[in-house]
């Protein structure tokens, strides 16, 4: 009983530690410092409702607008709960004919020209909200069409939407696809 006592006031006494009062510390901090990131990144319109978080991608297949990377939680409508890689191989049957399925759905869209596997591709986490510069370039100008607007507006709002290398350094340039889109609804 002796060497029991202090394992168990020890045990209760980091219990309350690292499991109460650090994760409440690090909760404040984190509100106090970042209080949009804490909150999950969320858009919020003018009359205060939730458009969604600049942090995971939105379902979009509407030829009017700019369409994300694919996610692999599709059956699930980017369900963050079904987060996380498919673990399907370049050698997977079914993961070919998803790829090349993806691919005729762009060329019947009107890209022509190599096709950014990003487009094609579910991210690790299958949820990525952004796609390269260049990707949302080969969408320029069926939105453009679908909407009959001028494509030099759609490119202004993906040149907006556009994020930089963190640090200049740090990632590479990446345009979130939920901001075009809200962007493109702004539009008249």
């Amino acid at each position: 009983m002796k060497d029991i006592k202090p394992a168990i006031l020890l045990f209760i006494m980091f219990t309350i530690i690292c499991g109460g009062i650090y994760p409440a510390l690090v909760t404040g901090v984190a509100y106090a410092l970042f209080p949009n990131q804490a909150k999950g990144s969320l858009i919020i319109d003018k009359a205060g409702k939730e458009l969604g978080s600049s942090l995971i991608g939105q379902p979009f297949s509407d030829p009017q607008y700019l369409w994300p990377r694919p996610s692999a939680t599709a059956e699930f409508d980017y369900n963050p709960s079904a987060s996380g890689g498919s673990n399907s191989g370049p050698t997977n049957p079914d993961y070919l004919k998803t790829v090349a399925e993806r691919v005729k759905a762009l060329r019947d869209s009107g890209i022509t020209g190599p096709i950014p596997a990003e487009l094609v591709q579910a991210s690790a986490s299958r949820l990525d909200p952004h796609l390269s510069p260049q990707a949302a370039r080969l969408q320029v100008s069926r939105i453009a069409k679908a909407r009959g607007i001028a494509e030099a507006t759609v490119q202004k709002l993906v040149d907006g939407a556009t994020e930089e290398p963190q640090l200049g350094i740090l990632g590479v340039a990446r345009v979130n696809v939920l901001a075009v889109n809200l962007g493109l609804d702004g539009v008249r």
